[in-house]
């Protein structure tokens, strides 16, 4: 049953109220919205800026194109030609990127549709989305659910989970942007950075992967030394948006990164039980 506390923060052109709920904890503070599960505001004690980009308007929402803040799914990222094989099933899926590849799931993928908040305490909520059988033309009915909880010390903590009734392809993911000195008033390319990650997945002119592992020694792909993002290749800044491999399984929670901004002084870790972490410096934006 979806819960009714939280301010209404808009509503939908399909005519859906969308809540926004406020969690604290940690020395944090959140702002979640129904629509796309979506983090619109996250502030640390004694830090002025926000530490993630959002709007203020939840128009801006319905409109976004750059997923701020949302979980993305049904499947994250790229599918080359919108097709993929389960079963010796040949599946198509909607075509939402150059008129080619399916992204992020569809033009109704997770990050455009209401969630329901089920669950809501002081430092914690927990939403939930049905996703019917072909819906974008994804195989089987999906059943998703996201907790964003704040903990000590400092601590955002993202668990998502996903039960299907058949064989289909599921992958999540959380999309912030992170901007740890100024909220976005600036770019990023003098935080620095550190992966932990020996190889990624170079991409071809569509930004597909190419099947390839390439390991990152180097290239300017290697973050295992805690660097800049800063990296210039013929006169103009690298645009990094690529996957990097931290593991060949998933497996219990792993320091996958470290970030800080460079006047700010505000550090961030992220911890993951996936085997890679996809790092994006925003530059369609």
């Amino acid at each position: 049953m979806a819960m009714k506390d939280g301010e209404v923060f808009g509503t939908t052109q399909a005519g859906d109220a969308i809540r926004r709920f406020s969690i604290r904890g940690g020395g944090l503070t959140a702002s979640i919205i129904g629509l796309g599960a979506i983090i619109q505001d996250l502030r640390l004690a004694g830090h002025d800026a926000p530490l993630v980009l959002g709007y203020d308007r939840f128009e801006s929402y319905e409109t976004d194109t750059a997923f701020f803040g949302a979980v993305v799914g049904r499947y994250a990222n790229r599918i080359r030609d919108g097709r993929f094989t389960i079963a010796g099933q040949r599946y198509q899926t909607e075509r939402n990127f150059l008129d080619k590849h399916t992204l992020h799931g569809g033009s109704q993928g997770f990050s455009h549709r209401p969630w329901e908040v089920s669950l809501h305490g002081r430092d914690f909520v927990t939403l939930t989305l049905h996703d019917p059988d072909g819906t974008m033309g994804f195989p089987g009915a999906l059943d998703v659910t996201c907790t964003y909880r704040l903990k000590i010390p400092g601590t955002l903590s993202v668990e998502m989970t996903a039960t299907c009734e058949e064989p289909t392809l599921c992958n999540l993911t959380q999309h912030s942007y992170f901007n740890l000195d100024d909220g976005g008033a600036g770019d990023i390319l003098d935080h620095r950075l550190m992966l932990n990650a020996g190889a990624y997945l170079p991409v071809d002119g569509d930004l597909i992967p190419t099947g390839v592992v390439k390991p990152v020694d180097g290239t300017p792909f290697d973050f295992r030394q805690a660097r800049p993002l800063r990296m210039e290749s013929e006169g103009k800044q690298l645009p990094y948006d690529q996957n990097f491999c931290l593991a060949s399984t998933r497996g219990p929670l792993k320091l996958a990164s470290w970030a800080q901004g460079a006047n700010s002084g505000v550090e961030m870790e992220l911890w993951t039980t996936e085997p890679g972490v996809q790092l994006y410096t925003g530059q369609y934006l």
